[in-house]
């Protein structure tokens, strides 16, 4: 019968792979075994999975992926478990170790990787492209992504500054209603990029770059009249710029520069009256040679499944016109 029951079994090199395998107290193997109708027998340097042969032959799959990823020098994480069974599951291809090539080196040696097919291509596209459009929902990873292409170029030599931008308030940068002197106004809303940046190198170096104006985090309104040479500008939020900022900061970009624009046009703030920037560059520039349009999907979700639920859910709402 199709459905037979099967038995696969995999043999690991050593308890010091079947440890990193199965994740600390056993999470990665307790993970697959949840999401699979099979039973997952762990003795020694040998996985038995018993079950029905297309389930059996799946949670082989993701096991195979996994260990090709580990025999190739990298750490297994509970994400890479997750969009493992995820596409598995979907019937999609997946080469975990193809995506991870897609590494990114930041400062003390810190590896930041794409975890999705999708991120593996926005990496690519950020290599090849001085201008890239990253446009995807919350959770694809457009945003650290960029940052961690800026931080490799900065510690690379490539680029001799980073400059970091967004609208500073979601309807239009009112920057004079808020209480404080400049830094306090921007600060809540540029906030996210500060995160990011301290994650990919130590808080003091990146205070002392800052003090330097090696990098730079400012509204998007403060970009105007600058030409900015030898640079890595990341544009975050840019579904919330006007189409007037959008080109005014897009006609910033000087030699030797690279920029990220990055956006979910799901979540536009603007006033009703007021065009998005992101969509209309989305029209405008979908042909310009040399400009790349990266998009990321809810598969590209590398935050708490639940997340990707959400964006699917909200997705269907839309299309269906239920919302």
């Amino acid at each position: 019968m199709e459905n037979k029951v099967l038995s696969n079994n995999i043999a690991l090199e050593d308890s010091s792979e079947a440890q990193d395998l199965f994740g600390q107290h056993d999470s990665y193997l307790r993970l697959i075994e949840r999401s699979f109708d099979v039973k997952i027998v762990a003795r020694d340097c040998n996985v038995e999975i018993i079950g029905e042969k297309n389930e059996s032959e799946q949670v082989t799959r993701v096991f195979e992926e996994l260990l090709g990823l580990l025999r190739n020098g990298h750490i297994i994480k509970s994400d890479d478990v997750k969009y493992a069974i995820r596409m598995i599951k979907g019937g999609k291809e997946l080469n975990l170790d193809e995506i991870a090539s897609g590494a990114i080196t930041v400062f003390s040696n810190k590896i930041i990787r794409p975890k999705t097919k999708g991120q593996k291509l926005y990496v690519s596209a950020m290599r090849e492209y001085d201008l890239v459009f990253g446009i995807g929902p919350a959770g694809t990873g457009k945003t650290y992504l960029a940052m961690a292409m800026a931080v490799s170029a900065l510690k690379k030599g490539d680029v001799g500054r980073i400059i970091l931008t967004r609208p500073a308030v979601e309807a239009g940068e009112r920057l004079g209603f808020l209480p404080g002197d400049l830094l306090a106004k921007v600060d809540p809303y540029l906030r996210p990029l500060y995160d990011a940046l301290y994650d990919m190198m130590p808080m003091d170096k990146a205070e002392m770059f800052m003090e330097r104006s090696i990098i730079e985090v400012a509204p998007l309104a403060f970009m105007r009249g600058r030409t900015l040479n030898n640079s890595f500008v990341i544009l975050d939020e840019a579904q919330n710029s006007t189409c007037e900022q959008m080109k005014m900061f897009l006609t910033r970009l000087g030699f030797d520069s690279k920029a990220v624009v990055t956006g979910d046009i799901t979540q536009i703030d603007l006033p009703q009256d007021k065009k998005s920037g992101l969509l209309e560059a989305q029209t405008v520039l979908s042909n310009v040679e040399g400009i790349k349009f990266s998009y990321l999907t809810s598969e590209d979700v590398v935050r708490h499944e639940l997340v990707q639920k959400i964006i699917d859910a909200y997705e269907s709402a839309k299309s269906s016109g239920r919302i």
